[in-house]
């Protein structure tokens, strides 16, 4: 039996420095809000030229006063991504296909084009604050109706827990937070939930059996009778997004590792907050047993 419990102080203390660090960032560097909800317009080249690099792409566009443009590789050299403010020229891209043409002859692709106005960035920022907090609730509001308040608490702690340090770190990273990203959160957070169910189950009937044995204790064992489940969906679930994030192109690079970081989150968060939440709260059967009777 691996002793998880013996830890428990140490990676609470690891989990609170994480959280705090990770506020900080987004308090003071704050997120790489992408296209989706700043605005502006996106284009996606290829170039027939392996010549052309980001320097003279940068250069020859800034001449055209776009206001803010961002110009990186995206995939292998060839490839380019641009990011430029909202334009009210409506023909600014065909402007820019014959700049460019001009520049350094017709060895462009342009494979994507995306444009996004102001009050559509807005609206889809608050559309996605929304879905991640009304899903935040009804999960806490299931917790409540299913287990006691001890266990909610724990649950909440650790969904708190796993989303601030996934942000925190795309914040550090600096990577870029899409409408995807949104969706990934949105998965962490059930993903990061239903470990969490599968161990207060376990710790639950425990303490209807071992009315003896204390929760510190407890909870280490219903930890390592529910490991095999943990351990096999945690990394059949990571093999599966490793390979969508070096297989799958850059599109889902964002995607895939905000999953991968969620599932290690979800994963920790699971073993060493929510339960340690039901220790530092002392939680036994006679807990259990009162709010039953009060149903």
């Amino acid at each position: 039996m691996i002793a998880f419990n013996k830890y428990y102080n140490q990676f609470n203390i690891l989990s609170s420095a994480l959280v705090v660090i990770s506020l900080l960032f987004l308090i003071f560097k704050g997120l790489n809000f992408g296209i989706d909800f700043k605005g502006g317009t996106l284009i996606e080249l290829r170039s027939t030229d392996s010549k052309i690099n980001i320097s003279s792409l940068r250069d020859n566009l800034s001449q055209m006063n776009l206001g803010d443009v961002s110009v990186k590789n995206f995939g292998n050299d060839n490839d380019f991504l641009i990011k430029f403010e909202n334009n009210n020229d409506k023909n600014i891209i065909e402007n820019i296909k014959t700049n460019l043409d001009k520049s350094f002859g017709n060895n462009f692709n342009f494979r994507r084009v995306e444009n996004v106005g102001p009050k559509v960035s807005v609206e889809l920022l608050r559309s996605g604050i929304i879905a991640i907090s009304v899903a935040l609730i009804l999960m806490l509001f299931y917790i409540w109706i299913r287990f006691e308040w001890q266990f909610s608490l724990g649950a909440i702690l650790a969904l708190f827990h796993d989303v601030i340090v996934t942000l925190g770190l795309f914040s550090l990273l600096g990577l870029e937070i899409n409408l995807s990203i949104v969706a990934a959160v949105l998965t962490i957070v059930g993903y990061s939930m239903n470990d969490t169910v599968v161990i207060f189950d376990r710790v639950r009937e425990n303490l209807r059996k071992y009315s003896d044995i204390k929760i510190f204790e407890l909870t280490n064992i219903s930890i390592n009778e529910t490991l095999s489940r943990t351990l096999i969906t945690s990394i059949t679930t990571l093999l599966a997004l490793l390979s969508i994030f070096f297989f799958g192109g850059e599109i889902l690079k964002g995607f895939s590792l905000a999953m991968i970081f969620g599932v290690i989150f979800g994963t920790y968060s699971s073993i060493y907050i929510a339960n340690t939440v039901l220790v530092r709260l002392k939680v036994s059967q006679k807990t259990i047993l009162k709010d039953e009777n009060k149903n």
